[in-house]
């Protein structure tokens, strides 16, 4: 057994097990860049080492797997103008990288709060299992960001236009439509998960996972696909804006009020990600792209702005620059996606 707690992490092998415990639990287990870098690190170690047959992730306490990344440490960075921010992405991207293509069987026990970092450490895994407890969400529109660590890649490969609608609304999903959006594998009941975990310390875990799977719930989302995928096909926030509050559904009404308390520069920027996301071949390019609008966003008004009214004063009032989505020009979305030299990550050119 090896243990890191003064890092956020814990590790421990048991039987044929890896288990890595996200232990922040005041913080909802939030990322740090130490964390990433011992998780990445652990992980490496775990791919030589023959004993350990799989790697379970799993967060500590019983509020959630993890909330995001530290966003009270990247409010202070960019106030500050420094490049800690620039480090940590680069690493967690990594990481998440690392992650999709690890060689042996990566199970995510995504119970309970799964946003963000939480969804980079978990969605990417081969073994995603959820319960009754899962809120999963990429809430990076309403601090004024484009959603990250693979999520553009994920969310362009939802059905339909679902992952537009979660990704312009920050909206939250369960169970049900985690698996429905191809973000979860199976259902488990919270209650049996420490059962499941001990098992999967001497079993297949294919054969564990289906012994402990259950029927998945139904979805809220699929219902909906209709009005969701007609309204979100549009070409622009403004449009979509616009066919949501016709479109005679009190849901879409909603999603619209939502969509309207968001960044208007971040929300164009993140309807670009998704629609070239979609017509990239790898997770990696999808990264590389996210990389290079995580550091736009970073010089940004709207970042700093979003994470005080949503995390630092809690007042949910952000003032956003500019105040509207007529405001943001081609040319403020152009800067998302502009190369970044010799600063690229850099991982579709293979992990460095």
């Amino acid at each position: 057994m090896s243990t890191q707690p003064d890092t956020g992490i814990e590790t421990l092998v048991v039987g044929r097990l890896g288990h890595i415990i996200l232990n922040r639990p005041k913080a909802l287990n939030a990322l740090t860049h130490d964390m990433v870098r011992r998780i990445d690190t652990v992980l490496r170690v775990w791919a030589d080492d023959d004993a350990v047959a799989a790697v379970l992730v799993s967060g500590a306490g019983e509020r959630g797997l993890c909330a995001g990344g530290d966003i009270r440490a990247i409010y202070h960075d960019a106030r500050e103008k420094g490049d800690a921010s620039a480090a940590f992405w680069r690493d967690e991207y990594r990481l998440n990288a690392h992650i999709a293509r690890y060689g042996k069987p990566y199970i995510a026990l995504m119970d309970g709060i799964v946003m963000g970092g939480g969804v980079g450490v978990s969605a990417h895994g081969s073994v995603r299992i959820v319960t009754e407890r899962t809120i999963l969400a990429m809430p990076e529109t309403t601090i004024g960001l484009v959603p990250d660590v693979g999520g553009t890649y994920l969310l362009s490969r939802v059905p339909g236009e679902l992952g537009t609608h979660l990704a312009l609304t920050s909206a939250s999903i369960g169970a049900g439509d985690a698996v429905a959006c191809g973000l979860a594998d199976h259902f488990v009941p919270s209650e049996d998960l420490e059962a499941l975990t001990t098992e999967l310390t001497r079993r297949d875990v294919a054969e564990t996972v289906a012994s402990f799977a259950r029927p998945v719930p139904p979805g809220e989302l699929a219902e909906q696909r209709g009005w969701i995928d007609a309204c979100y096909a549009a070409d622009t926030v403004e449009e979509i804006v616009e066919r949501l509050l016709d479109s005679g559904e009190s849901a879409a009404k909603e999603a619209a009020e939502r969509i309207g308390g968001k960044s208007p520069t971040a929300l164009k920027a993140t309807l670009r990600a998704l629609r070239l996301a979609s017509g990239l071949g790898s997770l990696e390019e999808a990264l590389d792209q996210e990389y290079r609008t995580s550091r736009a966003a970073f010089a940004e008004p709207d970042l700093v702005e979003g994470i005080r009214a949503q995390v630092i004063d809690k007042d949910r009032s952000p003032r956003w620059s500019p105040a509207s989505l007529e405001e943001v020009t081609e040319r403020d979305v152009d800067r998302f996606f502009a190369p970044l030299g010799e600063q690229e990550l850099g991982l579709s050119g293979g992990l460095r």
